[in-house]
């Protein structure tokens, strides 16, 4: 089963669930707006992929709320992107034990061969 986690404007998101369709993956989105990740989904995540790729340093929210300036820890930066989930940089899809970060069209042929 493929679940993308993400917003549905996003760029990236369109790249990877128009991919997914393309390639008639069957998959379950989960908007971030509608039914936001918490903080023990996240910790799921970064045991599968480094913080510093999940957590979304170049979107808007990271400069609105003035992040760099606060010199976050990781514990804090989990925190942050709980309770504001677009501080999550997307899509993030769940496929088998895998979590795949951002979109990468050359990552997705490889990970999603049938």
């Amino acid at each position: 089963m493929v679940i993308v986690y993400g917003i549905k404007n996003c760029d990236s998101v369109k790249k990877a669930l128009k991919f997914l369709n393309e390639h008639n993956i069957n998959y379950t989105f989960v908007d971030f707006k509608t039914s936001p990740v918490d903080i023990h989904k996240l910790t799921q995540w970064v045991q599968k992929v480094d913080l510093s790729i999940l957590f979304n340093t170049k979107g808007t929210t990271y400069r609105t709320l003035n992040l760099k300036s606060l010199d976050l820890n990781d514990a804090r930066k989990l925190e942050c992107m709980s309770k504001e989930n677009l501080l999550i940089k997307r899509p993030v899809i769940e496929y088998k034990s895998n979590v795949i970060v951002g979109f990468d069209l050359s990552n997705y042929e490889g990970i999603f061969q049938p």
